[in-house]
Parts: structure tokens; C-alpha cells; sequence
């Protein structure tokens, strides 16, 4: 049953897509194309930018674990970063240069692009982390793992469709002043959801070293990471070849792209409910299984369709095997946290989540790599027409949207059946984390 206090709490996911998408579709076209900064220099801050994207989200998740103060150890972070965060945003589209001083632009875009990401890290990583703590069961985290869900995917389709539209209306600084104020209010709306358990604030912390040694020793957590690491490769591969595809392949216009990719998600949204009946029935590790077996059949669609028409009929075939995958992977990491704090007698949600963005983010630099790497080789041409192209590029775009995340998929699917916790083992967890949390009560009474 829906609480009006999971739906504020979950506000938080709206807030995060909506940012965070506008920025990493929108970010480069806008200073590159319309305030015509040379993109060499856009390049080398994005490189400087993605190893501090990486690196900062174990680092903030490390002294999120270990802060101690009086109104908990996660909610001071939203308290106070959330308004930083949302005026970051609104500054990054308003900058005080025009482009006859490209230097002091360029330099603005890097100062803005790296405080967004350091506030968005703070506020986001510390939101994502009461999760687990707030929600313990089964029932309640699939419950609101799906309404976190279904409020994110809005939230990403508005960041990725909405702001050119805005931009014509009211300019790219209006736009980025609209969502800022339309984000910050949703993040501050999803304190009034959000309850922090001040036991967990009184447990002692382990030391840095400590804390990273025992995240990548803990089997669960490398088995869980590299199964999602691998399956996250495939959507971002996905959606970087999609557009080559349509053009190539299917001989299709850009707009068939977006229509594709919307109706991909817009599916996902409606058949988040019925994935979450399913996810509390056989529990994350049967569904997430699943879900990667649904992803790497119909991903084999790509090699045959010829049409408009078939490539809906994929998109929302891919959208079943989405929406389970949605709902799982926060869970999974909250089991996790769970089966780690019998282990160190401490709750480290953020090292968990910083640590699996790490990894993840790293998904973007491999995907670079391996798309790029197939272009050059396949024979794709740019200058070319559409017409012009040799089939082996063709060949090469049908591998990076089926055969090659195929692979990845079944490569991911193998690893993750030595992800441990599932089953009686994982029943033995909770009960045993119920027990060492009636213990503590007893201590203290």
C-alpha cells in the first residue's frame, strides 16, 4: 500500500533524473554549439571531470558512513547541500561570459560542471543510502524501490526531451532556473519522508583502508557489481549505437531514435507494479536472472528488424526486461549492507553505493572504447551518405546494439550465479540481523 511518506521520500529520484539528465545530454551541446567554445577544451575538462565523477562517490560515501551529529548521519547532508545542488544547475546555464571571452568560459563551464557533480554526489549518495536503513523487508523495498522508479523515469524523460523546448521559450538560462527550483523543491520535499535510525549514528567507524578492504573482499558485493557493471555497459551501449542504427540500418530519421528510446522507458514505467509483485515473490537474485535472460533474447531483435513498426515492437519488449532490473539493483545492494553489517558490526550503505558508481561510471570509458573501436574497424565513414555505407558498417552497428552487449549479458548472467545471497542464506541473514538488532536494544534498555 502506497504511504505518503515513501512518496516523498522517493521525490528524491525525480529530482536526481531530471538534473542530472538535462546536464549529460544537453551540458556540451550548449556550450560547445551555442556559446561556440572550442571543444578541444570541453574535451579536456570532461576527462578531468569523469576521473573526479568516478573517485568522489566512494570518497563522499566513506564520510557519510562516518559522520556523527545530532540530527543523524545522513540528512544534515541533504539538509544542506540540496540548495547548493539546485543552484549549481540553475549557474551552469547562466554563465556571466559570452563567447568573446572563450577562456573565461571555458573555465566557467569547468568550475560549474565539477560543483554540480560534488553537490549532486553528496545529496544524491546520501539520499540513495537511507534506503536500505529505512526500508527492511523484502515487500517494502521492492515496494518502493518500483515507486522510486516510477518517479525517476519521468524525471529522465523531461531532462532528456523537455529543456530545447524550454530553451525557445525562455532561453537556456530560464530553463536551467525552472528546473533548478523544480529539482531543489523535490529534494527538500523528500526530507519530509525521510526517518534515520540514530543507533546506526552511535556505531564506531572503520578506517579508510579498512573500509575499502572489506568492500572488495565481500564475495557478494564483486559477484552483485560485476553483474551490474557488465549489464549496465549494455544499456549505455544501447544508447550511444541506437542513433547509428536507426540511420543506418533502419534508414530512419532522428526523431525514430527518441520515439524508440521513450518508448522504452515509457513501458518500463507501467509495468514497474507488476514487476514489483513479481520481485517480492521470487525475491532479487530469480528476477534479476531473469531479467537479463529476457534483455539478452531480445536484444538478438536488432540483427533482424527492418522497420518503424518492428523496432516499437522491441523497444517495448525491451522495456519487460528493464523494469524488473530497475526495481532490483538498490535492493541488491541493500541486502548487501545488510549482510555486511553482521560482518563489521557497522552500517556502510554509502561505501556500498560509492563504490558500485565507481565501477559503474567506469561503464562509460569502456563502452567509449569498444564503440569506437568497432567504428573504426567495421568501415563507417562519416562523410558517407546513408545510402553509401559498406555493409560491413552495417554489420557493425547491428553488433553493438545485439551481439556484443548479448555477450556482455550472458557474461554477466554467469557471474551472477555465485552472487551468494539468495535463498535460505539470505533468510539466515535477516533473521540473524534481526536477532543482533534486539540484542542492542537489550544492551541499551
Amino acid at each position: 500500500m502506497l504511504r505518503m511518506k515513501d512518496f516523498l521520500y522517493s521525490l528524491g529520484s525525480f529530482s536526481s533524473a531530471l538534473l542530472s539528465n538535462a546536464v549529460s545530454t544537453f551540458a556540451i551541446f550548449y556550450y560547445v554549439d551555442m556559446l561556440k567554445v572550442n571543444p578541444a577544451w570541453i574535451s579536456i575538462v570532461m576527462v578531468l571531470y569523469g576521473i573526479w565523477n568516478a573517485l568522489n562517490d566512494p570518497l563522499f560515501g566513506y564520510v557519510s558512513d562516518r559522520t556523527r551529529t545530532r540530527w543523524g548521519r545522513r540528512k544534515p547532508y541533504i539538509i544542506f547541500f540540496s540548495a547548493p545542488f539546485a543552484l549549481s544547475f540553475a549557474l551552469f546555464w547562466n554563465p556571466p561570459f559570452s563567447s568573446s571571452r572563450p577562456l573565461l568560459l571555458v573555465l566557467y563551464y569547468a568550475v560549474l560542471i565539477f560543483l554540480f557533480d560534488t553537490f549532486f554526489t553528496i545529496v544524491i549518495l546520501n539520499w540513495t543510502a537511507l534506503f536500505p536503513e529505512m526500508y527492511q523487508t523484502l515487500e517494502e523495498r521492492a515496494r518502493v524501490s518500483a515507486l522510486r522508479q516510477i518517479l525517476a523515469i519521468p524525471g529522465l524523460l523531461l531532462g532528456i526531451a523537455v529543456p530545447p523546448f524550454l530553451a525557445s521559450k525562455i532561453g537556456w538560462g530560464g530553463m536551467g532556473i525552472l528546473f533548478a527550483l523544480i529539482g531543489g523543491a523535490c529534494m527538500y520535499l523528500s526530507l519530509l519522508g525521510i526517518r534515520e535510525n540514530p543507533k546506526y549514528s552511535q556505531m564506531e567507524s572503520l578506517k579508510f583502508s579498512e573500509a575499502i578492504r572489506f568492500t572488495l573482499l565481500n564475495r557478494s558485493f564483486l559477484t552483485y557489481v560485476t553483474s551490474s557493471f557488465l549489464l549496465q555497459l549494455t544499456y549505455t551501449m544501447l544508447l550511444t549505437s541506437l542513433p547509428f542504427y536507426t540511420k543506418y540500418v533502419l534508414r530512419l530519421s532522428e526523431m525514430s531514435t527518441t520515439i524508440m528510446l521513450a518508448t522504452i522507458f515509457v513501458v518500463a514505467f507501467f509495468l514497474l507494479p507488476l514487476w514489483q509483485k513479481i520481485v517480492a515473490k521470487i525475491g532479487t537474485k530469480k528476477t534479476l536472472t531473469l531479467a537479463m535472460l529476457l534483455w539478452a533474447s531480445f536484444l538478438s531483435g536488432f540483427w533482424f528488424i527492418k522497420s518503424f513498426f518492428e523496432g516499437i515492437v522491441l523497444a517495448c519488449l525491451l522495456a519487460f526486461a528493464l523494469a524488473p532490473a530497475l526495481i532490483v539493483l538498490d535492493i541488491m545492494i541493500a541486502d548487501i549492507a545488510d549482510e555486511d553489517q553482521l560482518r563489521t558490526k557497522r552500517r556502510r550503505e554509502g561505501m556500498f553505493f560509492g563504490m558500485n558508481a565507481l565501477i559503474i561510471r567506469l561503464g562509460i570509458s569502456v563502452n567509449s572504447l569498444i564503440v569506437g573501436l568497432v567504428l573504426s574497424k567495421s568501415g563507417y565513414n562519416a562523410n558517407f551518405p546513408v545510402e553509401a555505407q559498406p555493409q560491413s558498417a552495417l554489420t557493425g552497428f547491428r553488433s553493438l546494439c545485439s551481439l556484443i552487449p548479448i555477450v556482455a549479458t550472458l557474461v554477466g548472467l554467469l557471474v551472477l550465479k555465485f552472487y551468494p545471497l539468495d535463498g535460505s542464506y539470505l533468510k539466515n541473514v535477516k533473521e540473524q540481523l534481526k536477532l543482533l538488532g534486539s540484542e542492542n536494544e537489550g544492551v541499551r534498555s
